[in-house]
């Protein structure tokens, strides 16, 4: 009989699958491991053990725990919304909870979902312009997409007999309120809406398209999005991702493009892989979500529109962080959406052409310019230096200073010359810098190897005397006496990691025998230290010329030496 929902929860639900969700997994013995998805590394230190349903990162950032404390993390969501996203993976039904302890969180998931279907219930009005566009009614259906009404006050209204203040409208993004009026008014209108959701598909915020019913022109932006909330921040979501993330893996690449039209449609002919940036540049946070599945991106960007800044940097991040990147070049003018309504075939020919970054980089370089004319050989290589200086691997940086001076017919040591000119101080260069070295005493190290001995065997402490107690520390002992008594309620967290640790790095050992080394090499540690100690007290004795203390100090130096030499 199950006691909680929790315990139901991790009954049902394998961590491996769920983590499998966000994270690229690969067997590792009884284990799986990954890059880990909460610091940048290029070595895996990211375990899952599937025995002991648990997950830890052995490297810089150390974190740890069950299959709630990941969703917890990943999600950025609090325990009650982790609780929630895993009892509907698992089926099951949770408690209805007092309206009045909601938490803010829950409320605004609530307030999302309710103006979804708001908007969805009023789409009729720009069917026709959609379909237009390419998308039917089953994409409105599968993308949710609605229409907001040329209103004030309706979804407020709407909101508010679902016992929605607007104060809580206002804090989900759907309402504002002039300055010191007291009065709410609808965010969105006139505008055909498509919800953005979060990776269980639920909406979170909102991106509304200005929609012209009388034929006036509205002098408003095209496109207006939720500001942040507590759900929804634009650095950090990528539109589509929640239908893309599992084919991204499948397929082991991402299709980037800038439009929620250009996500649906290029999801709708088989690109099942592509999503877009939520109404901001490409940013860091939102390169690192895509890492979690991918190393391989495809950019469907108009690479010389007004946007080219935003969009540069957006490829200097991704470089940094060991993306292999490729731009599907499309013709001048034409976004994704327009390809694909006039050719599906088209469409799959441009991604299929995508060429890498610094081809592309290269074609751009040299289109039109006579390269053989000094003047041009110039412009080019202060066209490229600067891209190829940016490039994190010295072997690829390299072959492409080879490949800029074989282009331009000019020696490779001026081209390399011409390099160190540049200045490359840009701190998206660090954005992959690894692990943070930590430097250990060799007596911490020996002691949480033992601890992991003898958490995975608590036979090995019946040994275990009264005198070894003093080469622990108080953590280590008070997991000592925990694994003796059998209480670990205190000490659980820390000793299941011991234990997940001992998993990874103790594999084909003889655990006895590593037992009584380590036991040892703690002993001759504390005794060296205790014999320095006794040595500069008898330097001081001897300096009073306390005959007496030197005496005794003596005798016990030759006690812990004898020790020590036993």
């Amino acid at each position: 009989m199950l006691n909680s929902p929790i315990d139901e929860i991790k009954n049902k639900l394998s961590i491996v699958d769920v983590v499998r969700e966000y994270v690229k997994l690969e067997k590792a013995g009884v284990n799986y491991r990954a890059l880990c998805p909460f610091h940048s590394e290029k070595t895996p230190s990211f375990f899952v053990s599937p025995g002991r349903q648990r997950w830890h990162c052995f490297g810089s950032c150390s974190e740890g725990g069950d299959i709630f404390n990941f969703i917890m993390k990943i999600e950025g969501v609090e325990f009650g919304d982790a609780l929630r996203i895993l009892a509907t993976k698992a089926g099951v039904e949770l408690k209805k909870q007092d309206p009045k302890i909601r938490s803010e969180r829950q409320k605004i998931y609530e307030i999302c979902e309710w103006a979804t279907r708001f908007f969805q219930r009023n789409v009729g009005v720009v069917l026709e312009y959609l379909s237009k566009r390419g998308i039917g009614e089953e994409e409105v259906k599968e993308w949710r997409i609605g229409y907001a009404p040329e209103s004030w006050d309706d979804l407020i209204f709407f909101l508010g007999e679902k016992g929605y203040s607007g104060e809580e409208i206002a804090k989900a993004g759907l309402a504002g309120r002039k300055d010191g009026s007291s009065k709410y008014y609808n965010r969105f209108r006139g505008r055909i809406i498509f919800p953005i959701f979060d990776l269980n598909s639920q909406p979170i915020g909102f991106s509304g398209r200005i929609f012209e019913t009388g034929g006036e022109e509205r002098k408003e932006a095209k496109y207006l999005n939720t500001p942040n909330t507590i759900l929804y921040d634009k650095s950090r979501v990528l539109y589509g991702l929640h239908r893309a993330k599992i084919n991204i893996r499948k397929r082991d690449f991402c299709i980037l493009t800038e439009g929620y039209t250009d996500v649906i449609m290029s999801q709708k002919v088989g690109f099942s892989n592509t999503v877009s940036a939520s109404g901001t540049a490409l940013t860091q946070d939102q390169l690192g979500i895509i890492k979690r599945y991918t190393d391989n991106l495809v950019m469907a960007f108009d690479m010389d529109d007004a946007g080219g800044l935003a969009t540069q940097k957006g490829i200097e991040i991704a470089q940094s962080m060991d993306f292999n990147i490729k731009v599907a070049i499309m013709p001048k003018g034409s976004d994704p959406a327009d390809i694909i309504l006039k050719s599906t075939d088209e469409w799959k020919n441009v991604i299929g052409g995508a060429v890498s970054i610094m081809d592309f980089y290269f074609q751009r370089a040299f289109a039109g310019k006579d390269s053989s004319i000094p003047e041009n050989k110039k412009k080019i290589a202060t066209e490229l230096l600067p891209k190829i200086a940016k490039i994190p691997s010295d072997i690829e940086r390299s072959s492409w200073i080879q490949r800029l001076a074989f282009d331009l017919g000019v020696k490779e040591d001026a081209v390399i010359d011409a390099m160190r000119k540049i200045k490359t101080d840009s701190p998206l260069r660090q954005a992959s810098v690894g692990k943070k070295e930590v430097r250990e005493s060799r007596k911490n190290i020996l002691e949480e190897r033992f601890l992991m001995l003898v958490a995975v065997d608590q036979t090995l402490l019946k040994n275990f005397s009264k005198e070894d107690e003093q080469l622990f520390s108080e953590e280590g002992l008070k997991i000592i006496t925990s694994l003796r008594s059998g209480e670990e309620t205190e000490t659980k967290e820390r000793i299941e990691y011991l234990r997940m640790k001992m998993d990874v790095e103790g594999e084909g050992i003889d655990i006895e025998k590593e037992y009584k080394e380590c036991l040892k090499e703690l002993r001759s540690i504390v005794l060296k230290s205790r014999l320095k100690e006794i040595s500069e007290k008898i330097r001081e004795a001897e300096a009073k010329k306390d005959i007496k203390m030197t005496e005794e100090l003596t005798k016990e130096f030759n006690s812990v030496s004898q020790a020590l030499n036993n």
